[in-house]
């Protein structure tokens, strides 16, 4: 399986992630999947402005040249998506959130009703699962994991996918290698 992991670390001193990121990778080539890492701190990936050219102008291509072109590339390509950032203020970092935005080009512009609500239409025939892994903050509590649930569970619906998992870097990394062996 081709699975894409999307580092949203903005930090590279501080916090456990990226280390636990390195022994998850090895464990996912271990059991032979395709795995690529995509470090954000290191691209340059200006925020959405709204500006609709990716619907409209250039369909499926955001106009701003930038490394999120790439980003949405690896990221459609992908069978899976690993969104790994640690919880600052109780939510993923604005780089992740950020990287996500930019991958509007991916849905048609067009609106559907699917299951009651009104989603816009898909542009491909096949979207990646996507999970999310995260650091949690000190404070972090079970009403907190409960919200970002909920919002990661609503975001997958937008983009016309599937929400894997939600795990925290507590949990060995064994559990998040079979969480994507059974997706």
């Amino acid at each position: 399986m081709n699975v894409l992991v999307l580092n949203g670390n903005p930090f590279n001193d501080k916090g456990n992630i990226d280390q636990y990121l390195g022994i998850l990778v090895e464990e996912l080539k271990s059991a032979g999947h395709n795995t690529t890492v995509i470090v954000l701190r290191d691209l340059k990936i200006s925020p959405c402005t709204g500006c609709f050219n990716c619907w409209l102008k250039t369909p499926g291509t955001c106009t701003i040249r930038d490394d999120a072109r790439d980003v949405t590339r690896q990221y459609i390509a992908a069978e899976h998506v690993i969104f790994a950032s640690p919880l600052i203020m109780g939510f993923p970092s604005a780089l992740l959130k950020n990287a996500m935005d930019r991958n509007i080009s991916i849905m048609h512009p067009h609106l559907e009703e699917v299951d009651g609500e009104v989603h816009h239409k898909k542009r491909y025939d096949r979207y990646p699962v996507i999970s999310y892994l995260l650091e949690k903050e000190s404070c972090t509590d079970e009403e907190d994991i409960a919200i970002l649930t909920d919002i990661f569970r609503r975001e997958a619906i937008n983009v016309r996918s599937s929400l894997g998992f939600v795990h925290f870097t507590e949990s060995p990394v064994e559990e998040i290698v079979h969480a994507i062996n059974v997706h």
